[in-house]
């Protein structure tokens, strides 16, 4: 890399002082490793930590471009989705942390170990987690304890049990908690039912005690733990996560393709329809499936190997979407937790280290079916903010324009007053007109509704 070349450094990998990922003038993402770093690296390279893990698929391939003695530039495959735990479903994040205990594991057997265990160094390629932190190693120091033990609590078990035991909505709590959940204030609020099992009064009530006993000095650092003790307590974690599931809730759309006024040939015209229009996208890789529950719609998508991402605001809907996905061997679909209303990211150091959904999940096609009402009548939203919204996402559109003749607006409406003048097809179309211009407009049969497809002005 020549002193002329411009790297723009990304923001989420500035606390690393072993490097950091940048751009390159051409947009490459690569990776810095420092000095600092370059020793914990060339061991993992030696010793074959990195191939075995290549192998498993449990860590993202690179390949080495240039090294000196105070630099190495290496190249990592790239992740086209970066996701963030609290948009995770409850499997989500098990598997997650599942996966970073697996790679403890192989890491120990290579004399090596996991210096940090942040979620965020896991992404999910489809439905199928990953760690892309190749820097997340270094030797393992004989007989001490794992140096990320608490970030894993904090990151994982934390919110996994809380989840479990009291609401499954408690993931939110990271979004504040951008270091994971503290640990004193999760035992605050698992019910004595949890904290009476041994694994959770050992890993989370006890743990939390002697944090905050020693929180000024390194007394528990200092400690002797040899490898076989060490190995008890992730194959404690191991047991303790496995067993978890999420609390049980009845939500308003995990029935909701059973439930919908769409009768069976309506819904098939829909579908032919959305084939028919995305079509016309010249090629389509990647789309953007938002409000869209269970992935009903956008799975075709993912079937054709297509990169496909469906979002929703419930959490059991996208919990159902993964658990479909998660064992199939080439899945293209990822689902994710997002409430458009108030998305996720922006958040860190500046409001910087972790990037907004427009920033993170662009698509060449954005998908929003049966769910304009939600936004504009259930969130009092105009016209002219969502369609502005959407056009951040990607230049293509798929709307769907459900009227108030429709049955499910009728069901917003029943129990408050109807404000919503402004709400008609041609606001509709005159609002979007702004920004979109129409290159498709279909009524679906036996429906009151419209679908457009809409493309981004230049």
């Amino acid at each position: 890399m020549s002193k002329s070349d411009k790297i723009n450094v990304v923001a989420s990998s500035f606390r690393d002082p072993a490097g950091f990922l940048f751009t390159n003038s051409e947009g490459t993402l690569l990776r810095q490793i420092n000095s600092v770093g370059i020793l914990n690296y060339n061991t993992a390279t030696q010793v074959g930590l990195y191939d075995k893990l290549f192998k498993k698929g449990y860590l993202v391939r690179h390949k080495e471009l240039s090294a000196t003695k105070t630099k190495v530039i290496i190249q990592p495959s790239y992740i086209n989705t970066i996701s963030y735990p609290f948009e995770w479903s409850f499997t989500m994040l098990k598997d997650a942390a599942l996966l970073t205990l697996k790679i403890q594991k192989i890491a120990l057997k290579h004399q090596l170990s996991l210096k940090d265990a942040s979620a965020y160094n896991i992404q999910f390629i489809g439905a199928k987690p990953i760690l892309i932190d190749t820097l997340s190693f270094e030797s393992y120091p004989k007989d001490k304890p794992w140096v990320a033990y608490g970030q894993f609590c904090r990151h994982f078990l934390a919110p996994l049990l809380l989840m479990s035991y009291t609401d499954v909505r408690s993931s939110q709590m990271l979004r504040t908690y951008i270091d994971g959940i503290p640990l004193d204030l999760a035992n605050s609020i698992l019910p004595n039912k949890a904290k009476l099992k041994f694994s959770v009064l050992m890993h989370i009530s006890l743990h939390s005690k002697i944090q905050a006993k020693h929180a000024d000095d390194r007394k528990v650092s200092n400690k002797k733990l040899p490898m076989q003790n060490l190995l008890g307590v992730i194959d404690s974690l191991e047991r303790l996560i496995k067993k978890l599931e999420p609390k049980n809730s009845n939500t308003e759309w995990m029935d909701y393709y059973n439930n919908t006024n769409y009768s069976e040939s309506a819904a098939k015209n829909k579908e032919k329809l959305i084939a028919s229009f995305a079509k016309a996208i010249p090629k389509l890789k990647s789309v953007l499936d938002l409000g869209g529950n269970d992935g009903h719609y956008s799975s075709a998508f993912a079937a054709d190997k297509i990169q496909t991402i469906c979002a929703d605001i419930d959490p059991f809907a996208v919990e159902y979407n993964y658990l479909r996905n998660k064992n199939q061997k080439n899945t293209n679909m990822t689902p994710l937790l997002i409430d458009l209303t108030n998305p996720g990211g922006a958040i860190g150091w500046a409001n910087t280290e972790r990037t907004d959904v427009t920033k993170r999940l662009r698509s060449d096609l954005t998908m929003a079916l049966a769910l304009i009402h939600h936004l504009a009548i259930s969130n009092n939203l105009p016209f002219e903010y969502i369609a502005e919204y959407f056009s951040k996402f990607g230049p293509y559109l798929i709307i769907e324009f459900v009227p108030k003749e429709d049955s499910q607006v009728k069901k917003l409406l029943a129990t408050r007053e109807d404000i919503f003048d402004t709400y008609t097809e041609s606001n509709f179309e005159k609002e979007f007109l702004n920004i979109y211009k129409i290159i498709k407009k279909e009524s679906i049969k036996g429906t009151y509704r419209t679908l457009y497809l809409l493309k981004v002005k230049k």
